[in-house]
């Protein structure tokens, strides 16, 4: 099959690989009809490569057909228009009863003192080949995969259950909003867009979207959001307090994670780690890396006392400093971590499968492409090029 995989630092290839096939009797084999890049998927290309190996598959959003299953795949059937979510979780253990299956004990990346494995994200998850390619192997396929209605409908409308939906409906619901409070989101790309809606349709009476991509700014407001450009005000906390009555926001959400821009020594230094030897760098990374933390410290900013910020962008420093006396005397609680997806699936499939898209579901997508064309997709993703916001491949164009 054909299949993206890792070659090093910022470069990826389309390369033939063997077809999965069935190893454990939990397995599924499925055919991929639609698959995107996300926001991490970028990480690992600009910052976290040195835990890939060359010839790794790549990708963790990913949906299709199921092509064969195995004696105990649970209710799963050959035919079945399923969605993959990106963490692998079994659905019984202590962890996954409650509703925290980023933390299943059975697939538990020990070796790495890690959570869940997940698909196409390094040895520090598992190793497990990605979506990004034409068949896809699901372990505990008696619990992750989500049966969609083969309805005819456009794969984009189910697409984003695999991560993008219910990482931003966590987002949401760690955020704490109160009834017609007020959230500021940051970072417009695929999680923020749809935090933001989320937010919105969940009773946020004022939801404020910052980034400094026009296109991103755009979108939101086509769906309701205000927005403000980082780059175009003097002071973004007192641009935010004379919007909520000076105190600051309800509610914050990080969805822009380890790589923010205004990080310069940060970025720096992740620049210069990046060019090591994997066999130093990784090491490096795991006991001293440091995140670009200028979102999040914005977040701190922008929040008003007593209020929340719910982090959904992904960090991976091991040494970053927090400015714990103003975390401390504002008195602001933190929510954070990945999508615990299973949760959240009842509680967001019927508004994706909802003809009236109250989601805006159908409006993320902007770029549609072969797989073919991955390597420059994610060239174009990475930069904001092009009006890029949310890349979806098709396997088999």
């Amino acid at each position: 099959m054909r299949a993206l995989t890792w070659q090093g630092r910022e470069k990826v290839s389309v390369e033939d690989v063997p077809d999965p096939r069935i190893e454990e009797p939990t397995d599924a084999v499925v055919r991929v009809t639609s698959t995107a890049i996300c926001g991490s998927d970028l990480h690992l290309y600009g910052v976290l490569g040195m835990f890939l190996d060359a010839g790794d598959v790549l990708g963790h959003e990913a949906m299709g057909v199921v092509e064969e299953v195995g004696p105990e795949a649970g209710n799963l059937r050959v035919g079945d228009r399923v969605v993959i979510p990106f963490n692998i979780a079994c659905g019984h253990c202590w962890m996954c009863e409650r509703g925290l299956q980023t933390q299943c004990e059975t697939t538990q990346v020990r070796s790495q003192d890690k959570g869940a494995a997940l698909f196409g994200y390094t040895r520090l998850y598992g190793q497990v080949p990605g979506g990004q390619a034409q068949y896809l192997r699901v372990p505990q396929a008696q619990y992750g995969p989500v049966v969609v209605p083969d309805d005819g409908s456009p794969d984009e409308r189910y697409l984003y259950l695999s991560d993008v939906l219910p990482t931003a409906w966590q987002a949401v619901e760690y955020a704490d909003v109160p009834p017609g409070g007020t959230v500021v989101v940051l970072g417009l790309g695929p999680i923020g867009q749809m935090s933001a809606r989320i937010a919105l349709h969940r009773g946020a009476s004022r939801v404020v979207g910052v980034d400094r991509v026009p296109e991103r700014r755009a979108m939101a407001e086509r769906h309701g959001v205000e927005t403000l450009d980082p780059s175009a005000v003097d002071d973004l906390a007192a641009a935010v307090r004379d919007l909520t009555s000076g105190r600051g926001a309800d509610s914050v959400i990080d969805a822009v994670g380890m790589e923010a821009h205004g990080s310069p020594v940060a970025e720096a230094t992740q620049k210069v780690v990046g060019v090591l030897p994997d066999a130093i760098a990784a090491p490096l990374t795991e006991r001293a890396a440091t995140d670009r933390l200028a979102a999040l410290y914005s977040a701190f900013e922008l929040v008003r006392r007593g209020g929340t910020v719910s982090i959904s962008g992904v960090y991976g420093g091991a040494k970053d400093p927090l400015p714990m006396m103003q975390l401390f005397d504002k008195q602001v609680t933190l929510r954070m971590g990945q999508a615990n997806v299973r949760r959240w699936t009842d509680d967001v499939l019927p508004l994706a499968a909802d003809a009236s898209d109250p989601l805006g579901v159908l409006d993320l997508r902007t770029h549609r492409l072969p797989l073919e064309s991955a390597p420059a997709a994610y060239r174009t993703f990475q930069r904001k090029e092009d009006g890029c916001i949310k890349v979806v491949l098709d396997p088999w164009a």
